[in-house]
């Protein structure tokens, strides 16, 4: 594990009192729900940059849905869906 490290930065007042609010009733620190919020953006943003990913390799390799497809599809599934 990498040594942690402190940086700072600007929240507003409100967004204090609220994380030490839930901090007090988890019975943790502000650090701990700051450490494990910053973990849960980066998990998803990091999944995010995989389907676009994954997304553009699609479309270079010519995996693509016209618009009529995917008309013809979602009127599908909205058939199934009655």
């Amino acid at each position: 594990m990498n040594s942690p490290r402190t940086i700072s930065f600007r929240i507003a007042a409100d967004k204090v009192a609220a994380l030490d609010s839930i901090a007090k009733a988890m019975d943790r620190d502000r650090s701990y729900l700051l450490n494990e919020a910053v973990e849960s953006y980066l998990s998803e943003q990091q999944r995010f940059v995989a389907m676009v990913n994954e997304g553009q390799e699609d479309v270079r390799a010519g995996r693509t849905f016209t618009q009529e497809e995917v008309e013809r599809l979602v009127d599908e599934w909205e058939r199934e869906g009655q």
